[in-house]
């Protein structure tokens, strides 16, 4: 066998070796610290998919928002940054796993001042011509004990974790995106009712006037009429402010101009959103909640980190090697001298006044604050999920409750005021229903945002996003 096939063969069995003797930290995924079922009045034992946003929502402007949005809000853009900045750190660590291998050539001409011709020709001893080309393994770790390996581990899973977190910011921006759409239509709606109650009540104040002129009604029901109406002028220019601050609110987040349409189209009805949402019973499916597997990958992130701490204590072996050809012409280079070198170097700290200790109790330290991290995560997920099947429970009973109560202050208004007209009540029992049935509207208004909210709470707890380009494959033990 040549000198090259072993010089080979010797680098592709350190190869080997290094990858075969890698010695990895364990990991145990820490229990969830959470009942095994959520709360739901189905209690039919299934996991189902985690939500995606396509499903909740149904208006197609709200849908063109939160494209938008995906396509121009900043914060996503800086969780995309991170992405790759996570990405191309992960490159530089993995590239340690392999040989660095650097080729080199060079070409002297000389000669002396003494040659016949009066030229540079070779001769002269040091003085001539000389080609050289070499290809060489310049320090190259044999990771025997896992140093390299685990912090390429470590690496992977920042990385990932990176990827996470920009899904997890995707699914808030879309939850974001849809209760700003869900307060500006709610706002919209207590505008047009405060319009409606200014119109209303000032009829009810020209009557009012007329009735005191022919002597019916009395200046006290004069001044009554008209601070209700000024009540709810003063009501409607504070919800003309309040919508104009949630339409802000959208272009904010959603990063550029709103497309035209947008304050037309926002409604507050059930047609917006989907909100017949199925959840099984079991508590597994928070385990996919993005922001959940971001944690975990931070964890094991931490658990990589403890190992490429812990074989820091173990010699570190580098091996370098060549191979060179030297002539004394360019063109006959490769038919000249050729050699070859190779050698290890071990090196093995003796005193470092206790730093790797340190640095290992450092590394310790950061899982044990990264599974706390984890379990809180989780805890996170079951109590935001628990909160929307609790109010999820009930808000259908309190908005048809409410649409009563609507519907009984209307009447009670109604009687009301042809009971003042015929002069059998004072104009205080009419504002007295009035008001009435202006509370009832705006608690009806303010249940159907609640309604809307919680359906987007139950994506927030319960969503996910698809996966859309790959990732490196995770490494395995050898």
């Amino acid at each position: 066998m040549s000198r090259t096939s072993l010089l080979m063969a010797a680098a592709g069995s350190a190869l080997i070796l290094s990858g075969c003797m890698t010695i990895r930290e364990p990991y145990d995924r820490p229990e969830a610290p959470i009942p095994e079922a959520l709360p739901v009045t189905d209690a039919n034992g299934e996991e189902i998919s985690p939500l995606v946003w396509q499903e909740v929502y149904q208006n197609p402007k709200l849908r063109e928002l939160v494209g938008l949005a995906l396509d121009e809000n900043r914060d996503l853009r800086v969780a995309a940054a991170n992405v790759q900045l996570a990405r191309a750190q992960y490159g530089i660590t993995r590239a340690q796993r392999l040989p660095t291998v650097t080729a080199s050539g060079s070409v002297t001409e000389g000669g002396t001042f003494d040659d016949d011709d009066g030229g540079f020709s070779g001769g002269g001893g040091g003085f001539g011509d000389n080609a050289r080309a070499s290809l060489g393994v310049t320090a190259y770790e044999l990771d025997l004990f896992g140093r390299v390996a685990n912090l390429n581990e470590a690496a992977l899973q920042a990385y990932l974790a990176s990827e996470e977190g920009e899904r997890a910011a995707k699914i808030s921006i879309a939850a974001t995106v849809g209760e700003l759409w869900m307060r500006l239509a709610a706002d919209k709606a207590f505008l047009a009712l405060a319009e409606d109650t200014v119109d209303v009540q000032s009829e009810s104040l020209d009557l009012t006037r007329e009735l005191f002129e022919a002597g019916v009604a009395t200046e006290l029901d004069v001044r009554r009429a008209s601070s209700s109406v000024e009540t709810a002028r003063a009501q409607a220019a504070q919800f003309t402010a309040q919508v104009d601050q949630d339409l802000n609110a959208l272009r904010f987040v959603v990063g550029t101009r709103l497309p035209d349409g947008v304050l037309e189209a926002a409604e507050l009805s059930q047609s917006a959103l989907d909100g017949d949402l199925p959840v099984g019973q079991s508590s597994l499916v928070l385990l996919k909640r993005p922001d959940v597997q971001q944690a975990e990958r931070q964890l094991l992130s931490a658990n990589a980190n403890v190992g490429a701490a812990r074989a820091a204590f173990f010699p570190t072996i580098s091996l370098t090697g060549s191979i060179a050809y030297s002539s004394t012409q360019l063109d006959d280079l490769f038919d000249g001298t050729a050699g070859w070198s190779v050698g290890p170097s071990v090196s093995l700290p003796i005193f470092d006044a206790g730093a790797r200790q340190a640095n290992l109790d450092v590394s310790e330290a950061q899982r044990q604050l990264a599974v706390a991290n984890y379990e809180q995560a989780i805890q996170v997920a079951f109590q935001d999920t628990a909160n929307a099947l609790a109010v999820g429970r009930t808000i259908d009973d309190r908005v048809a409750a409410l649409t009563r109560l609507v519907e009984d202050t209307a009447v009670t208004r109604d009687l009301s005021e042809e009971r003042f007209q015929v002069g059998v009540d004072d104009y205080l029992s009419v504002l007295d229903s009035q008001q009435l049935y202006y509370d009832a509207r705006q608690q009806l208004i303010q249940a159907e945002l609640d309604r809307s909210l919680n359906t987007i709470a139950l994506y927030r707890a319960l969503g996910t996003w698809p996966e859309e380009d790959a990732r490196p494959q995770e490494d395995g033990g050898a």
